[in-house]
């Protein structure tokens, strides 16, 4: 799957090389950009980050005509900490158009895509995004995962690194990031469990702030994540499927 995930991107990464070597590289995002890890620590530990995603590979469309900015508005009154934003089109259908449709309840916005090339992470500095998910996996080496942690700091972006196993926690921390995503989901196989997060999160460092993603659906589940030390949990599939997303999420909110 990361491999068809890849070869995904490439148009649009194709598409970015030739604008920056005609001289159009986009322009800082010039809005507010609330703190992501503010925000999290605000409501951790089990801090929620709700996702908005139209599709999955594995469950396929989880709804027709989702209005974005219905979604952010009820993410933000039923107790989220942050929204994560599906921005790649082919197996997700998500937009990068999304970013400025849920800006404005002012929750900080973490784009959610497959991004291994440095111009795509200057995108994303061009929308009112605060956070950029970066896999470990995806780079072909510390140094090059290192290189795109540089350039999302710099315009004030949090590089949140996603691993799954040893190998891509070691190569995120040899990186310097300190934002720590275990993806319970394993990217090739697409099967989840919640013994990686029970595993890992025994590694969490002083200073690091951790998430947890996949596989979360109950309160229960959130808890025990919260009280193994995950600052905050990535919610999706089950907000995307529920008949009313704002009781799901103030249920698994519990109250914060």
């Amino acid at each position: 799957m990361l491999d068809k995930f890849r070869e995904a991107k490439q148009l649009e990464i194709e598409s970015l090389h030739k604008n920056f070597m005609e001289g159009h590289l986009p322009a800082a995002y010039q809005g507010p950009r609330p703190s992501f890890v503010e925000a999290i620590r605000a409501k951790g530990p089990g801090a929620i980050i709700a996702e908005f995603k139209p599709a999955s590979p594995s469950r396929g469309v989880l709804g027709e005509n989702l209005n974005p900015l219905d979604f952010a508005d009820i993410y933000a009154r039923n107790g989220a900490a942050a929204i994560s934003v599906l921005t790649e089109h082919k197996y997700f259908k998500g937009t990068p158009d999304f970013l400025f449709m849920m800006n404005g309840p002012g929750l900080p916005l973490l784009r959610k895509d497959f991004i291994f090339d440095p111009l795509q992470v200057a995108m994303t500095a061009s929308s009112p995004a605060s956070a950029v998910l970066l896999i470990a996996r995806m780079c072909d080496d510390a140094e090059h995962l290192k290189q795109l942690i540089d350039i999302a700091r710099m315009p004030g972006l949090a590089p949140v690194v996603e691993i799954f196993d040893q190998a891509d926690l070691d190569r995120a921390r040899e990186a310097g990031a300190d934002i720590i995503q275990v993806n319970n989901r394993d990217l090739d196989t697409l099967t989840t469990t919640l013994d990686q997060g029970r595993r890992f999160i025994k590694q969490k460092r002083d200073g690091e702030l951790w998430i947890c993603a996949s596989g979360v659906d109950t309160r229960a589940q959130v808890e025990e994540m919260a009280g193994l030390g995950f600052d905050a949990v990535l919610i999706g599939t089950s907000l995307m499927l529920a008949d009313d997303p704002g009781a799901k999420l103030a249920e698994l909110a519990g109250g914060k």
